[in-house]
């Protein structure tokens, strides 16, 4: 798995698309460091542009490099080679690229703007843990879906409308529900439901480590109680690392069942 892993990170790393990619970065932490003169604002400004781009781009990466490599992939199965090694190591070579990508092209600027000296620290370090979660739990789903159909114009539909559901429809449909149901005490099911959306969860704690929960009005109020405190960060946490793990497993699972 180690070479596959190998063969693919330096594969991507060839590509242009990563270059762009990091280059992109790279340029936004140095115009938002100009433009806001202010790291914390520039932490704020990069939280609502990381929450909806790196799921997509993780999507469009991993979509596009299975079915671009499905030559090679077939060419690697018919070798006595496992065959979760050769998924395993293709998106592990995928999202480990696009995380160096994203790493360092918003940690240069940072860094260079005096991050390690400043109070916000912890704040940054967050939100490239995020970003890093994100990359990992959206590649894993692209992959699952590349997988499950051979039609590649269906595959890449498919992962798009995932993305479009977790970035933006779910929270249409979670707030619907609160306006509809607001008799009802719903504190429970606003925790619930926002643990069941990687990207949201995400982003509900960055808003409560940058301390600008109040702008949640009631509903800040709620997730500050529980995600604020150490056992709400732990649980958070966890539901992100189960968000990478049950998507790379069932990833595992397809390969090892599915007829090539």
């Amino acid at each position: 798995m180690f070479k596959i892993l190998k063969y693919s990170f330096f594969d991507l790393m060839r590509s242009s698309w990563s270059y762009f990619y990091f280059l992109f970065y790279l340029a936004l932490g140095f115009v938002l460091l100009f433009l806001n003169n202010d790291v914390s604002k520039a932490i704020i400004t990069l939280m609502n542009i990381i929450i909806v781009l790196v799921p997509l781009i993780g999507t469009i990466f991993g979509i596009m490099y299975y079915y671009n490599s499905r030559e090679f992939t077939e060419l690697l199965l018919a070798q006595p080679i496992k065959r979760s090694s050769i998924f395993l190591g293709q998106y592990l070579g995928v999202a480990l690229s696009l995380t160096l990508s994203l790493l360092l092209g918003l940690g240069i600027p940072f860094v260079a703007y005096g991050l390690l000296k400043s109070t916000v620290i912890f704040d940054f370090s967050l939100l490239l843990m995020n970003g890093t979660f994100l990359t990992l739990i959206f590649t894993a789903l692209s992959f699952n879906l590349a997988l499950m159909h051979e039609n590649r114009i269906k595959g890449f539909g498919y992962a798009i409308l995932v993305w479009l559901f977790l970035a933006v429809i779910y929270d249409g449909l979670f707030l619907m529900s609160l306006i509809v149901f607001e008799e009802y005490p719903l504190d429970t099911f606003s925790l619930v439901a926002t643990m069941f959306n990687p990207v949201d969860l995400s982003r509900t704690l960055i808003l409560l480590k940058l301390d600008i929960s109040a702008l949640l009005g009631y509903t800040g109020a709620v997730f500050k109680n529980f995600f604020g405190t150490n056992l709400g960060f732990i649980i958070s946490m966890t539901a992100l690392l189960l968000w990478t793990i049950l998507p790379v497993w069932h990833l595992s699972y397809l390969s090892k069942r599915k007829d090539f």
